[in-house]
């Protein structure tokens, strides 16, 4: 058996309330006395930042926010935003809002601590040491980014989104307070929320970590499935079967959006050691040419990579199932079957597209997305079933088309 690891932020806060009751103690365990925010006016608005800042000024912190961050940041808005980081020259970097926002935070936090541009960094490992302190607050139940090492921003020149993989982009401080979520609207709700089944999904149903087939002389930050992540994941979709309808159809469920904090928080943590996969290879080039949103894409184009999958995981996505709580059949095979049919009728319920017509993609863009997507060798390798060539990957999106 080959030796794996488990990795997070450094510490979680999880809880409502928890912003309240624990930034400053966060700030003042890192000793900082200024603080950078990154976040959006949507949550200036919502009165998410003030909620953010009350804290801080009782702490002693000072503060200054940037709140232009916008969906899918392209790689200009990520450099406007380090240069407003370099002029307030702060020892605490805070991300406050969806993955967006907190991956731009982390953006900012490892160019000021070593220089040059975003695009220096894309790929795995290859951010030399640690970054500027990092506190992260989700206001969205999706992404799991306040745990994660990933940092996802837009390449706008080549139309792909681009992700930094480090484990010293993981948080100090992850702050998962499910009040912070109350605002976040239907949409929103359900686009996180189907991203925080994918990455629990693609989690549980990696490579094994025996078989990862890391080269030789090459690091990592995702290493397959493993006995920590397939707990965490599957509690994660759990939690999703569960709270997911609910959220979206009544934002004040507190019971249902503690849930789905917490289902977005083990997703994170799943996805960030096992690895995600062919899944997000496919929604980059999509996401980057039609600019929909990452949780969107991701929830549109899982079932028809789950049945691509499925010679080699028939196991598994039974029991992603029975997790669901809603399948029928007998023996594994209709069992499997009908836990991809119950993600479908989850995607409907909630509102998520179900064909990449939809979006706006055309068929002429298929060729070019599968040449992308087949290129990102580091979530190719996590999938279960590699795909030996474009055109396999090319037939997916068809058939999502």
């Amino acid at each position: 058996m080959r030796t794996w690891s488990f990795s997070s932020a450094g510490t979680l806060f999880f809880g409502r309330h928890a912003v309240r009751h624990h930034l400053g103690d966060a700030c003042n365990r890192l000793k900082a006395k200024r603080a950078f925010i990154v976040t959006d006016a949507i949550l200036v608005k919502a009165g998410l930042l003030a909620q953010t800042t009350e804290p801080l000024a009782a702490a002693g912190v000072s503060f200054e926010a940037f709140d232009r961050i916008t969906p899918e940041p392209g790689v200009e808005l990520v450099r406007e935003c380090v240069a407003a980081a370099r002029a307030c020259k702060p020892d605490v970097v805070i991300g406050l809002g969806g993955g967006s926002n907190i991956d731009t935070a982390k953006l900012v936090a490892m160019v000021l601590a070593h220089g040059g541009d975003p695009l220096d960094y894309p790929g795995d490992c290859r951010v030399p040491g640690p970054v500027v302190p990092l506190i992260c607050i989700p206001t969205t139940a999706g992404t799991g980014s306040e745990v994660s090492p990933a940092a996802v921003f837009t390449d706008t020149a080549n139309h792909i989104k681009v992700s930094c993989l480090s484990p010293f982009l993981r948080p100090n401080f992850a702050i998962v307070d499910p009040l912070f979520t109350v605002t976040c609207p239907p949409k929103v709700t359900a686009d996180s929320g189907i991203d925080a089944l994918t990455h629990a999904v693609e989690a549980f149903s990696a490579v094994d970590n025996d078989a990862f087939p890391l080269p030789s002389g090459e690091k990592s930050v995702y290493q397959g499935k493993n006995p920590m992540a397939d707990m965490m994941a599957g509690e994660a979709i759990r939690l999703v079967g569960r709270f997911l309808r609910r959220a979206v159809k009544d934002g004040s469920d507190l019971e249902a959006r503690d849930g789905m904090a917490l289902a977005a928080t083990l997703g994170g943590l799943a996805f960030s050691n096992a690895g995600v996969a062919l899944v997000h290879a496919m929604e980059y080039p999509v996401g980057g040419a039609v600019h929909v949103s990452h949780g969107a894409g991701n929830g549109l184009l899982l079932p028809y990579v789950m049945r691509f999958n499925l010679p080699q995981r028939v196991d598994q996505t039974a029991q992603i199932g029975v997790f669901l709580g809603r399948i029928e059949g007998n023996g594994l095979g209709e069992l499997a079957d009908s836990a991809i049919r119950e993600i479908e009728q989850l995607r409907r319920d909630i509102g998520i597209p179900t064909r990449l017509r939809d979006l706006g993609v055309t068929e002429e863009m298929l060729p070019g997305f599968a040449a992308k997507a087949f290129a990102i060798k580091r979530l190719m390798r996590v999938n279960p079933r590699m795909p030996q060539n474009e055109g396999e990957i090319l037939d997916i999106y068809k058939a999502a088309w």
